[in-house]
């Protein structure tokens, strides 16, 4: 799984710049990932920026002193309509189609992304990196759908903030931090599962705070052990997430502190983003965990044939493959 973050991001349209032909004079960006892409490119190349609507209603956002231009869309050569990644083309289709039954007179376009699979060279004008599934960003990461559904979130440093040393008592002055505990970053899709070092006792508390910021999720784990103390001593917080999430079917772990996921993804054999850096932490691939989670994943994918295709049709699938050639290693 490839993670990209925001220095990525620069670096990689500064790298790509060259692709974008000598004509266009406007930047256009599709809301809302795509808005932070064109802006960068238009800052880079001091070019005036316009969202998709704006463009199509023909106005073109103010550019400040260093550049001075008509605010009028229909003035330009050419524009460059950019989205952040794609999978398919379908963002930049529509939004191609938009400008098409636009009743303003707009100059013609060229179609960017910043990252692209390869199934899209021939549906985009510009790609500018080629990145296949898995791969996620780091701008949306706890926004996108079908990433928050096979994810396992944790609640302290991703959710809302870790409590200090004077909050961390296990006494009233923790009670009144899960209370009041400041959000961070909240997700707007359901999550799979929250898992949490917090402890057992403190559900109520904790689903309360959930409940009232709007979060969604499939199952809360929590440790149970009957005091901080004892969690202290244990020394199971990498553990106690790394059981459960080796043992669920979720692909992505959440975690904030680094030390944390690198013991996850050690212990469950699964990739953990942490959100310290960010960074993504990879298991090893020979480890006896990941080998297990290896065969884990392929009987999952066995019983996900099984259900959708039929005993039938998998085992026609595998007598095919078991007539396959071997490729048989020289030795050296």
């Amino acid at each position: 799984m490839q993670l990209k973050n925001y220095q990525d991001l620069q670096r990689d349209i500064l790298q790509n710049l060259w692709k974008i032909p000598n004509d266009v004079d406007l930047i256009v960006g599709i809301p809302r990932s795509g808005i932070l892409v064109a802006s960068f490119i238009a800052l880079s190349l001091n070019l005036p920026l316009v969202d998709l609507d704006g463009f199509c209603s023909g106005r073109v956002f103010e550019t400040g002193t260093t550049r001075r231009r008509k605010n009028n869309a229909s003035h330009y050569r050419r524009a460059l309509i950019v989205d952040d990644s794609s999978r398919t083309g379908e963002a930049l289709a529509k939004a191609v189609e938009k400008l098409n039954t636009a009743s303003n007179a707009l100059p013609p376009v060229t179609t960017c992304v910043v990252y692209g699979t390869s199934t899209i060279r021939d549906s985009v004008d510009i790609v500018m990196e080629i990145i296949d599934a898995p791969r996620i960003f780091e701008w949306n990461i706890l926004h996108h759908p079908g990433i928050l559904k096979d994810a396992c979130l944790d609640i302290d440093g991703v959710l809302c903030h870790d409590p200090n040393y004077l909050e961390n008592d296990d006494g009233p002055a923790y009670l009144d931090f899960l209370k009041h505990a400041r959000p961070l970053y909240l997700p707007s899709h359901p999550v799979k599962a929250l898992v949490t070092s917090r402890l057992e006792k403190y559900r109520p508390e904790t689903e309360d705070w959930l409940r009232r910021h709007g979060i969604v999720y499939g199952r809360l784990i929590m440790l149970d052990l009957p005091n901080a103390m004892e969690r202290r001593k244990a020394g199971v917080h990498g553990s106690h997430k790394a059981a459960y999430y080796r043992s669920s079917s979720a692909t992505l772990f959440v975690e904030s502190e680094l030390h944390q996921a690198h013991d996850i993804a050690r212990l469950s054999g699964k990739p953990v983003l942490s959100l310290e850096g960010p960074e993504m932490c990879m298991p090893n691939s020979f480890s006896p965990k990941a080998l297990q989670q290896r065969i884990t994943n392929m009987r999952l994918l066995a019983r996900w044939l099984r259900g959708h295709l039929g005993d039938k049709s998998v085992d026609r699938l595998r007598a095919i493959y078991m007539r396959l050639p071997r490729v048989k290693s020289k030795s050296l």
